[in-house]
């Protein structure tokens, strides 16, 4: 069992390696392809392409790497409806006072 374990180990760190050389490289192309001559900017090297990604990543991206925290826009399009058909009268009162209290900051 501790054998396997091991095995399974290796082999998804060497997938892990894969994938970001893989990406690596993938940054590294569409940076120099598209970016100098559009911008004006300078070509990059591989490390400075997985810097960039590991960036963009701290940035943009979740580190947790929990990708189903977060319904895609239609699921929560579709979840706010349900939400909101269950809602009293005086529920949606509160909710759309609540609302343009958020997005306003008044009253």
């Amino acid at each position: 069992m501790k054998g396997n374990l091991f095995f399974r180990a290796i082999r998804f760190l060497f997938f892990i390696v894969i994938g970001l050389t893989l990406a690596g490289f993938v940054v590294m192309w569409l940076w120099n392809t598209i970016l100098p001559p559009v911008a004006g900017v300078g070509m990059v090297n591989f490390w400075q392409a997985l810097g960039l990604l590991v960036l963009c990543r701290l940035l943009f991206g979740n580190l947790s790497g929990n990708r189903r925290r977060h319904a895609p826009f239609g699921r929560k399009k579709v979840l706010m409806r349900q939400k909101w058909a269950k809602m009293t009268p005086e529920e949606r009162q509160e909710f759309k006072r609540q609302w343009k209290t958020y997005c306003t900051g008044k009253e």
